[in-house]
């Protein structure tokens, strides 16, 4: 009788403390991101379409161009779905991950900024900042000391990499802020500007455009950068998906294919 009350009592606290004695079931794994996109047959990638060579956005007849262009249709094409490509700009880019797109693609580069919020793919080209100017003022803008002086005239576009450079390095000089980043060369050309920093592969891709416009040292950034593609936090499945694909185009022609017409 005495074991009874005692096992009873035993049963009633382990219940009043919510303990159970049945085995828990296993929460179910979040769905990957990929699963989504191959049950949709869609996969909508994020651009920002201004930033040459590798997103370029033609607002008159809404054709997209560029390495990463090119690299998105790849992935969908490896992934059997149809690409939808989505417009962003720098300063929404990580917030419209994983709201009105699955991936953003087009030059991004790698931050530990960004690195808070969202996952990254294995990074497909090394890069860094470096200045473009009249092919006349390559001299005069060898150096950030040189640069960095009253009088001088940067232009920038706003919400990325480059405005965060040239907030922390140009104190002295002017910083011109220019928001639309497929006319920001042109303000060089005509005067308004002195130079600009940037990455140096859109420096050499300029270059080639606009014969008046010289990269400077672009074999020698400032600083050292990667870019890569952005991928939703937390999602390992997608990321695995995307760095085996990446590393199989390094690899078997598939992005030096795409990168020669605009890389040389």
């Amino acid at each position: 009788m005495i074991a009874r009350i005692v096992a009873g009592a035993v049963a009633a606290v382990a219940l009043v403390a919510g303990c159970s004695t049945e085995p828990r079931p296993e929460p179910a794994p979040a769905q990957s991101v990929l699963d989504a996109v191959l049950a949709n047959g869609e996969v909508k990638v994020c651009s920002t379409g201004d930033y040459r060579p590798f997103t370029h956005l033609d607002e008159a007849t809404g054709q997209w161009t560029g390495i990463d262009v090119d690299m998105a249709g790849d992935l969908a094409a490896n992934l059997g779905v149809r690409l939808t490509l989505v417009k962003t700009t720098w300063g929404t880019l990580v917030d419209d991950l994983g709201r009105t797109c699955d991936i953003a693609m087009g030059g991004i580069s790698v931050t530990t900024d960004r690195a808070k919020r969202a996952f990254y793919s294995d990074p497909y080209l090394v890069d860094g900042k470096t200045p473009i100017t009249r092919c006349e003022n390559v001299a005069r803008f060898q150096t950030l000391e040189q640069i960095n002086q009253p009088g001088v005239r940067a232009v920038v576009n706003p919400g990325g990499t480059n405005e965060k450079f040239a907030d922390a390095n140009l104190t002295r000089a002017t910083i011109v802020r220019h928001p639309d980043n497929n006319t920001i060369f042109e303000e060089i050309l005509a005067g308004r500007a002195d130079l600009m920093i940037t990455d140096a592969t859109e420096t050499r891709w300029q270059q080639q455009q606009h014969p008046e416009l010289c990269a400077v040292h672009p074999e020698a950034p400032f600083t050292f950068s990667e870019k890569a593609y952005l991928l939703p936090r937390g999602d390992v499945v997608l990321k695995e998906w995307v760095d085996g694909w990446l590393r199989i185009a390094q690899n078997d022609g598939t992005y030096a294919r795409f990168a020669q017409p605009h890389l040389g």
